[in-house]
């Protein structure tokens, strides 16, 4: 049974920065595609970055790109979030969830592609 769990959710001000982490565990599949999504309240779930173990390709939002950065632990088990100049609109709870994508390669973030999910983690910023 594949196990996720998140990390790392706070509150945080404006302009701040946090760290999550996601810790996965009894990985079936050699090679598997790790995202972030998000969730604001009232909101659909929205992909916001991933990477992907076979050719280490990632993606990033546009909304995020250039302040987030997704990266993992040599060993593959631990795939972290880096959100810098955190908005008021980046608040939601965050999940992190996994599978073997169709083709192997690449990275995309469209969530019913993906099997595995963490419990999440919230975020809130706010001042």
């Amino acid at each position: 049974q594949v196990q996720l769990v998140e990390s790392g959710g706070g509150l945080v001000q404006p302009g701040g920065s946090l760290r999550l982490s996601c810790a996965a565990s009894a990985f079936t599949s050699d090679y598997y595609t790790i995202g972030w999504f998000r969730q604001a309240p009232g909101k659909e779930r929205e992909g916001v970055s991933c990477i992907n173990s076979n050719d280490g390709s990632t993606y990033y939002a546009d909304s995020v790109k250039g302040r987030f950065t997704i990266s993992r632990n040599n060993a593959w088990n631990t795939v972290y979030l880096q959100m810098n100049s955190l908005k008021p609109e980046d608040t939601g709870v965050y999940y992190c969830a996994a599978d073997n994508l169709p083709g192997g390669y690449g990275c995309y973030v469209e969530p019913l592609l993906y099997g595995y999910w963490g419990q999440g983690t919230q975020v809130i910023v706010s001042s």
